[in-house]
């Protein structure tokens, strides 16, 4: 099997229990498959997000990879913390090594556009996921329309609190285009509540780590002790143990994702309602997206191809962890 490619282009970590037995590029013995190198490189490899888009390529580069005859290898290249001119350096390097592809998920979209290019001149396809470099050569965007997150989130949140009230926005990092969307989408849907309102100050940027935004919301929540909810559009603190400091619905907590250690957070009545993206999808579908293009040149219709938010209750919890574990292989 021929690989559709640029004709100037070049042609892990893996899982220890997804192995893959490598063979050439062009079809070098009757019967061999052909070698195909995914690049994945998500914002850090702390965040839990990212490890289940890098469990959805996995399963992609498995199923997929038995479906066509294909050789798939995820090379996951994400920076250890949350670095933008790291995750450059890996696109530029995945594309010199041979990469056929590469999905990326951008901290910060001017300071990776020109790597992306490059990695397309040199002949790799490159998707982005979770958040976009629009103006970049990638040819498509898989996930969440990120205005429309925010005004989700903030409905939810007028609801719980029955549209009364003072909130604040727990926000990530602020060079992250995706993010910056979303708060934007809050404040929007925001005006729509005549007796709601954003605390002054009422935005909380941060360094996207479990402890330290759980941090950042205890300090909002004691030098504003008039919060009465918080729009989180990233639920980063609710993957440590303890982060919301006060007792179970006194504030109002709407939160995006739905990974297992959140939802102890439904349980406890913490958080009202949780949104979830199909984190898993972000990794298959990225493969998915990435195959169509480089063996069979076809680029979905929309550049944008966008996930829906899916609300979770506590009504929802056993469904979305029997989910989880099937995806995990846990059950």
């Amino acid at each position: 099997m021929k690989l559709r490619r640029r004709p100037s282009g070049p042609q892990a970590f893996l899982f220890a229990l997804l192995l893959l037995a490598g063979c050439s590029d062009d079809a070098s013995e009757e019967g061999a498959q052909d070698r195909v190198v995914i690049g994945l490189v998500g914002k850090s490899q702390g965040n839990a997000v990212f490890q289940a888009a890098y469990l959805g390529a996995q399963a992609a580069a498995v199923e997929l990879g038995a479906e066509r005859g294909l050789d798939i290898v995820i090379d996951w290249q994400t920076p250890p913390d949350e670095d933008a001119a790291a995750q450059a350096a890996a696109i530029e390097q995945l594309a010199r090594s041979g990469a056929a592809g590469i999905a990326v998920s951008c901290s910060h979209a001017e300071t990776l556009t020109p790597a992306i290019n490059r990695a397309v001149d040199l002949g790799t396809e490159v998707v982005c996921f979770d958040s976009d470099a629009p103006k970049s050569q990638r040819f498509a965007f898989f996930g969440t329309d990120d205005n429309s997150c925010g005004a989700q989130v903030m409905d939810e949140l007028a609801k719980a609190m029955g549209e009364k009230g003072s909130i604040a926005i727990l926000a990530g990092n602020q060079a992250a285009p995706n993010l910056q969307a979303r708060v934007a989408g809050v404040k929007a849907q925001l005006l729509k509540y005549p007796e709601m309102n954003l605390v002054e100050d009422g935005v909380f940027y941060h360094e996207e780590v479990p402890e330290v935004a759980a941090e950042v919301v205890a300090r909002g929540q004691s030098t504003h002790p008039e919060i009465d909810g918080w729009a989180f559009v990233g639920g980063w603190p609710l993957f440590t143990a303890g982060a919301l400091r006060w007792d179970p619905g006194s504030v109002k907590v709407v939160s995006v994702d739905a990974l297992q250690p959140q939802l102890r957070y439904l349980e406890s009545g913490h958080v009202e309602v949780l949104l979830a993206q199909d984190c898993f999808a972000w990794g298959y579908r990225s493969v998915e997206l990435l195959l169509d293009l480089i063996v069979d040149g076809q680029k979905p219709e929309d550049v944008r191809v966008v996930d829906a938010l899916k609300p979770v209750r506590m009504a929802d919890v056993d469904a979305v962890n029997a989910q989880w574990k099937s995806w995990l292989s846990e059950g």
